[in-house]
């Protein structure tokens, strides 16, 4: 498994949660579930993604600016995240706040799946992809 394998298949995983979370009702038990699935899946992959896949792209000139900007959306969903942890579970905003952030999630995913793969998928080798896809693995598990 290279990389972007790695990372589409967790872009998948959190689809699914904001999908899953967003069509949650109150303060209920299944929201706070799917709630705490969402922000932690977002939460380690952020991290795990920034550590193995964005940290050897920060140094490449073609890549630098992509890499920082992704770093940022990254910043934009925490504090989105914050956002909706901090409104009660049964106030319309929360639903407003949490599909706030699906959208920036989904506007990010995409980003990086249809531009950032393509231009990072020049840089690194085909050793390269598998040995990050080994390492950012490594990270996710470990958080799981």
């Amino acid at each position: 498994m290279n990389i972007f394998e790695a990372i589409r298949k967790d872009h998948d995983k959190q689809r699914e949660l904001c999908r899953l979370a967003t069509s949650t009702s109150g303060d209920s038990k299944g929201r706070k579930e799917m709630w705490e699935k969402l922000k932690h899946e977002l939460q380690i992959h952020a991290d795990a993604e920034e550590r193995t896949f964005y940290s050897p792209l920060i140094h490449n000139d073609m890549m630098q600016e992509h890499a920082r900007h992704g770093i940022a959306e990254h910043h934009e969903m925490d504090e989105l995240i914050e956002k909706v942890s901090e409104t009660d579970m049964d106030s319309p905003a929360w639903l407003v706040y949490a599909k706030q952030l699906c959208e920036k999630v989904e506007h990010h995913l995409d980003e990086e799946e249809h531009t950032f793969f393509q231009l990072a998928g020049k840089v690194f080798s085909e050793t390269q992809k598998t040995a990050i896809a080994k390492d950012y693995l490594e990270e996710m598990k470990k958080h799981r």
